[in-house]
């Protein structure tokens, strides 16, 4: 029997939620087991989206790894239908620095402002359906492992598709949901692309600086 979400239940929309972390910072440092804690099944896509954002951008030296895995680690559980999300004690207990927190937080509130004017509830069939929450961890987990794959520069392309994932989810917005799976098929041709001009690279080198 198909597992749905109570579509009358009325939630934060996704920019006041990390308006209220904002505050909660403001008081104490941040881990991403608050997060969890504070937001229960939401905290999925919100953790993502706070773990991939800094792919927008120059990320600091020795958090691709983490920030990765954990999102990896999240994003199979949703494959697998888990509803409660979960990390192990060393990841939940990650202290975000407070000043890159802040500046992180700050700037998903601006791109979810802008996401949010076009997202809203819709398709409620396909949005709050046990298939569609678990298609998208699946395509969360693909994007994710796009981004932390040893192609240089890339890092913004699949970043993208899955804050687009992530704010479908917690808007349960169907609509949004199926362009981001177009979305994610493409990110996956342009990295197909990628990869084979790489792959034919070393032979097409030497004949053109002959």
């Amino acid at each position: 029997m198909e597992t749905r979400i109570d579509s009358s239940q009325k939630h934060l929309r996704f920019s006041q939620e990390i308006k209220s972390l904002l505050q909660h910072l403001a008081e104490q440092p941040l881990t991403l087991g608050d997060i969890l804690a504070e937001t229960s099944e939401r905290g999925f896509s919100l953790v993502i989206a706070l773990l991939v954002l800094p792919f927008l951008f120059p990320m600091p030296p020795g958090l691709t790894g983490p920030f990765g895995a954990a999102c990896l680690l999240l994003s199979m559980q949703m494959v697998l239908g888990r509803r409660s999300p979960w990390l192990p004690k060393k990841m939940a207990n990650y202290k975000f620095p407070r000043r890159f927190a802040h500046v992180l937080l700050h700037n998903l509130r601006q791109i979810t402002r802008i996401v949010e004017k076009i997202a809203r509830p819709r398709l409620a069939k396909i949005a709050n359906s046990s298939w569609a929450w678990r298609f998208n961890g699946f395509c969360i987990s693909w994007l994710t492992l796009l981004l932390i794959s040893p192609i240089p520069f890339t890092n913004p392309i699949p970043t993208i598709g899955i804050l687009l994932l992530a704010v479908a989810t917690i808007e349960s917005d169907g609509l949004l949901m199926c362009i981001s799976y177009v979305i994610t098929i493409l990110i996956t041709g342009i990295f197909a692309f990628i990869g084979y001009g790489l792959w034919l690279a070393p032979s097409l080198l030497p004949a053109i600086f002959r």
